[in-house]
């Protein structure tokens, strides 16, 4: 076993939330855990109608639970939760109307606004009923191009209220990019943000409106949002009914809720594939899965209580917006920023984080590398005495990533790694209270969750890399693909490779200590010589150079075999040099292994990403060996593509 970096002290860990519930099974079902979280996971898995309903019963979900916990079938994903329960996603999660702070906004020029319960309530309550004044129903689909500000978790509730799908896109996708998502699902109504701010830079997004509306007919109405503390932009006339959102804040109506019951596996929301290899697919999650899956993940593994403030650094276009609006549901405060996280300064969060007391801040493993590479230490300007947790997720965090948060961040923090999807708008792996964290590792399993890695021929294997697979199914399944005639869609994403078994496409192992380690998609492993090598293995060690503040590493069809191409952004002041080159391949032939050494090193100006930060090392294999990229809307820097087209080197 190797040494842990934190593990919580036994007088803290009796106050937590996984030890309330394993209390709460042992006086319910009889299993006696003696805070042993593995014995709680096994449970779980064997047992999971019970499980789930214990689930709900312990985070106190408002509905009426039906007769039937699972519907089972033979095939997989045609399992089906709770099928005649009933809830409304919103009312369980407006369960206070106080005025404390239910949601607090800060913008990157330091605008703030807080939205307190009550206001939230009756601003949820006047946009409800302007929606259903308006004919929308329940299974409408209402769409939303906004920044990640208080109105659009507000039109978000207000559309769950009344039982209509929501679904978003972040004002960074252009306007083709927001067409090939919202086309698909006909909306019809449109929720649109006037403009927001990047890096000190004014967008204007109204000014897309009308070939928008040009090319979705469906939409019949359209609600323009200000952006918080700004003056809305003026608009041209429309030929559609528009409307300002301060207006119809400000209607006068009833304001009480009328909270329309929908059945657990009716959808809630559509979210979307990245789309880096074709049109997005738009993956339809349901209301109580999302529900029962997030107080879960929040309140069990995450222990997020009743007033704790949770910020998580997300757009509303990626699910870990999703995700931290769900944690209204525990009582607890949610913070949103929107903008540059490091305009002006490189510590712009963790002022956010000291000002607002915040207990859980979450944020791509990519700024936690960042700040690493910048020499930031927050812990010397900053007040971090409320923060328990820190989650990281987008991509895998590495050793240096895992040591940075404890030496230069805070010392006595529960740092939880966690890796799942917006195929299930949740985790497959996260971190609990009762184990330790070890460097370089996801904690375990989510509860209820069978995860395993199988080998090539479908047996589990323990300590060696392979895929991350789920063996039983779990309430966030996504009920359907959108416009998927027979599932083929569906059944080709998750359940192509093993038969009845959902199929993540993460390249993971299993570690001794019982944590995972996930390497990277399946789908860009590199295969030299037919071994599989996962892509986070060589960023690990060519990132610790001061040299290199970025890198990505594709495998090239050369010669009948594949070889390991490794492309570097280079720090201020470097340049690539023959010596520099030598050291990258002795370290990662040292610390990870021959095979993953690089056949070429080539200094690039920048790394294509998606809108979430994650690398595209598909697309940018795809653009070197000269195929057409299908969807460039789904990156927030296209043109970083051309400069791997045409490579002399790579002839060589």
């Amino acid at each position: 076993m190797d040494t842990y970096l934190w593990k919580l002290k036994n007088e803290k860990l009796y106050k937590t939330n996984l030890f309330l519930y394993s209390n709460f099974i042992k006086e319910n079902f009889k299993i006696d855990s003696n805070c042993n979280f593995n014995k709680i996971w096994k449970w779980s898995v064997e047992n999971p109608k019970i499980f789930w309903k214990s689930i709900w019963d312990f985070t106190k979900v408002k509905g009426i639970l039906g007769n039937t916990l699972l519907q089972e079938s033979r095939i997989f994903y045609k399992n089906r939760f709770f099928p005649d329960s009933e809830l409304n996603y919103t009312e369980n999660l407006l369960k206070k109307n106080n005025t404390e702070p239910a949601v607090i906004f800060k913008s990157e020029n330091g605008y703030k606004t807080v939205l307190s319960w009550k206001n939230l309530n009756l601003n949820v309550a006047q946009i409800s009923s302007w929606m259903i004044s308006s004919g929308i129903k329940k299974g409408d689909r209402v769409a939303a191009y906004l920044p990640n500000i208080p109105e659009t978790v507000t039109a978000f509730l207000s559309t769950s209220v009344v039982g209509a799908i929501w679904s978003s896109c972040s004002p960074d996708f252009g306007t083709v990019g927001v067409i090939d998502r919202f086309s698909q699902i006909n909306p019809k109504i449109l929720f649109i943000g006037d403009k927001y701010f990047y890096n000190g830079k004014k967008i204007n997004v109204l000014e897309r409106l009308s070939e928008i509306l040009n090319k979705i007919p469906s939409i019949k109405k359209v609600v323009i949002v200000p952006y918080p503390g700004e003056d809305v932009e003026k608009k041209n006339k429309f030929k559609i009914e528009t409307y300002n959102w301060n207006e119809l804040i400000n209607l006068k109506s009833e304001n009480k809720i009328q909270y329309v019951l929908s059945n657990f596996n009716d959808p809630l929301a559509i979210l979307y594939s990245s789309g880096t290899t074709g049109k997005p697919k738009c993956i339809c999650h349901g209301t109580g899965g999302v529900l029962l899956q997030h107080n879960k993940e929040l309140q069990i593994h995450s222990d997020v209580r009743d007033n704790d403030r949770i910020f998580y650094f997300t757009t509303c276009g990626w699910m870990m917006w999703n995700w931290l609006v769900g944690a209204l549901a525990s009582g607890a405060t949610i913070l949103l920023f929107d903008g540059f996280p490091m305009y002006k300064k490189d510590d712009l969060l963790f002022e956010f984080v000291s000002e607002e007391k915040v207990t859980l801040f979450g944020v791509s493993a990519k700024y936690i590398d960042a700040l690493n590479n910048n020499g930031v230490v927050p812990k010397n300007n900053h007040d971090l005495s409320e923060l328990r947790t820190i989650c990281s997720t987008g991509s895998p965090l590495s050793k240096d990533g895992f040591r940075y948060i404890y030496d230069k961040i805070k010392k006595d923090v529960h740092l939880s790694s966690i890796s799942g999807g917006t195929d299930i708008v949740s985790c497959f792996v996260l971190g609990n209270l009762f184990q330790p964290v070890y460097e370089g590792e996801i904690q375990n399993r989510g509860l209820g969750m069978d995860v395993d890695i199988f080998n090539e021929k479908g047996f589990s294997i323990q300590n060696m890399k392979g895929e991350l697979v789920c063996k039983k199914p779990f309430p966030s399944m996504p009920i359907k693909f959108w416009n998927d005639k027979g599932d083929k869609k569906y059944k080709a994403a998750y359940f192509e490779k093993y038969e009845n078994v959902w199929h993540h496409g993460d390249f993971a192992k299993i570690t001794n200590n019982g944590g995972f380690v996930i390497f990277g998609r399946s789908d860009t492993t590199l295969n030299p010589g037919g071994v599989r090598l996962g892509t986070a293995e060589i960023y690990n060690e060519v990132e610790k150079f001061e040299e290199i503040q970025e890198s990505i590493a594709i495998g090239q069809s050369w010669k009948n075999d594949i070889r390991i191409i490794l492309f570097v952004v280079l720090n201020k002041g470097y340049n690539l040099t023959d010596e520099i080159k030598d050291k990258i391949k002795k370290t990662i032939r040292t610390n990870a292994s021959p095979r993953h050494v690089p056949s070429k090193i080539i200094s690039i100006l920048e790394i294509p990403k998606t809108k979430n930060g994650k690398l595209v090392e598909l697309a940018v294999k795809q653009s070197v060996e000269g195929y057409k990229i299908n969807n460039l809307e789904a990156l927030a820097n296209p043109d970083s593509l051309k400069q791997f087209k045409n490579i002399k080197e790579l002839n060589e």
